[in-house]
């Protein structure tokens, strides 16, 4: 295993105590809500300029795109417009100045010499903020649709071919030259110039869960999107990757995936709740439900993820005023020892200028001696 570099090389924060909050951006209509009632979200150019925008206005570390070619259907139609994540970074690049630009690449999808020229081209137009999210996942659906679908590659086999994949872009970035054999891939005498102007290289991030794909992500990237049934889990998990990744002599950054729902009062937040849910998509949970595989849901044997999704929010949500989503966070982020939030929002605009008026201030300072006293004695 390689050595991590220090994370100041990326330029992530070194003033705020480390931590960075992004946003993951509504590139696809509905965008993280499984409701007709939620806010409209149509996925446009138009809608993601602007959030990437008043993301780098406001301080935020960085915004990031996921990539998805078939939507979930329902009556929302949900994700069944989206944008290409990598061209829609580069648009962002050129309408910010600030915030880091991460984009989506699927191993299965795309030839590694051609990723390699894209995120350099990415990191040129950006001035050197590129980052790369590795999706080593299979969804079938969508590859299957472009002949795309590998049928003899199973889960632990998919981080095999990530790691080839990932180990010519690096050598791509950083040889003149580059010739390897491997079981997914080939490269014969491979130039790829210009090289990106990061140093060491763009910053790596992936989403990991298994012990398989969490080995992966510490051997390979900087940072890893961490999950749990609960905070409980969710700390097991932080802990647990940062001490394998220390023991073998790296540092990763862990993340997690929240929504937030802001409003004045607890009581409104939670009116505003009630009012998404009743919309619920019940079609477009079971087109997610097929996407990922998660046949056993469909016939009642529920995980966590699924049951936020029958809330109409498609991920971990922390819903009421300012001041109990700050504490909140604060917890979260303490008690779990996260590095960073990326960070959803029903209705983006409304609710990123709250989050950064209101609760980014207190995230950025972190608790007091007192506060991890009493978190720690909460825990």
């Amino acid at each position: 295993m390689q050595s991590s570099p220090d994370t100041a090389a990326f330029g992530l924060p070194s003033d705020t105590g480390g931590r960075d909050f992004g946003i993951f951006l509504p590139m696809a209509n509905g965008g993280w809500m499984l409701s007709s009632t939620a806010p409209r979200i149509d996925g446009s150019y138009a809608l993601n300029r602007e959030v990437a925008v008043l993301a780098d206005r406001l301080g935020l570390d960085f915004v990031m795109s996921m990539a998805k070619w078939k939507g979930y259907g329902g009556v929302t139609e949900h994700w069944k417009y989206a944008l290409d994540s990598q061209i829609l970074m580069a648009a962002l690049a050129e309408a910010t100045s600030k915030v880091k630009i991460w984009t989506t690449v699927h191993t299965l999808l795309q030839n590694p010499a051609v990723t390699a020229k894209m995120m350099a081209t990415l990191d040129q137009v950006s001035g050197g903020r590129a980052g790369l999210n590795i999706v080593t996942g299979a969804y079938k659906g969508e590859f299957e649709q472009m002949g795309a679908w590998r049928d003899g590659v199973g889960h632990d086999q998919r981080y095999d071919l990530a790691r080839e994949w990932i180990t010519a872009i690096k050598r791509l970035w950083s040889e003149d030259s580059v010739t390897m054999e491997g079981e997914f891939f080939t490269l014969k005498d491979c130039e790829s110039f210009p090289k990106p102007v990061s140093r060491p290289r763009p910053f790596l991030v992936c989403a990991g869960t298994s012990r398989t794909g969490m080995e992966f992500t510490l051997e390979q990237t900087d940072a890893i999107f961490l999950g749990g049934a609960d905070d409980a889990e969710l700390g097991r998990n932080s802990r647990m990757a940062k001490a394998m990744a220390a023991d073998a002599g790296r540092r990763i950054r862990t993340y997690n995936m929240i929504t937030l729902l802001i409003e004045d009062t607890d009581a409104e937040a939670q009116a505003k709740a009630d009012l998404y849910r009743s919309g619920f998509d019940e079609g477009a949970l079971h087109g997610m439900l097929r996407a990922y595989g998660f046949l056993d849901a469909e016939l009642g044997k529920e995980n966590s993820f699924v049951s936020n999704a029958r809330s109409s929010f498609m991920t971990t949500h922390i819903i009421g005023s300012a001041e109990t989503v700050a504490e909140r966070c604060e917890a979260l982020m303490s008690d779990c020892e996260l590095d960073g939030m990326m960070l959803i929002f029903p209705d983006y605009v409304q609710g990123m200028k709250r989050f950064a008026a209101e609760i980014l201030p207190k995230l950025r300072k972190g608790p007091t001696v007192a506060a991890r006293s009493e978190l720690a004695h909460a825990g």
